[in-house]
């Protein structure tokens, strides 16, 4: 697939069931949203690439803590966001989990009908 980088995880985000893209910032932030709620912000004028997404507040304050990579989301919510800077150091792995957990995260708090056609539309 190449080199980890914005077009990668757009990628990674656009498989997601229900994931809609949005360029509410300009060209140079695509946003994607799952029934309007946005669990990805992915930088598109990098280098450096970075991707900003929704975490459990005690996880994001771990991973922040050991990893050098990641860091208070940027212009967010710094409690409940973080971003994941994209440096060669940065493992490909890791991010697509970060990206799964946060859209899971977002599905988690819709409400119970929503969650049910998304599994449908995944099935």
């Amino acid at each position: 697939m190449g080199p980890l980088d914005s077009r990668v995880i757009c990628s990674w985000c656009e498989t997601k069931p229900g994931a809609t893209l949005e360029y509410p910032f300009g060209p140079d932030a695509a946003v994607f949203k799952v029934a309007g709620k946005m669990f990805a912000l992915v930088a598109m004028d990098g280098p450096p690439d970075y991707v900003t997404l929704k975490a459990d507040p005690e996880e994001g304050e771990a991973l922040r803590t050991q990893h050098g990579f990641i860091r208070e989301g940027y212009y967010m919510n710094k409690r409940h966001w973080i971003t994941v800077d994209i440096e060669p150091k940065t493992p490909e792995q890791l991010v697509e989990d970060l990206i799964a957990d946060s859209y899971d995260l977002v599905v988690s708090k819709l409400p119970k009908r929503i969650r049910m056609d998304l599994r449908e539309e995944s099935s």
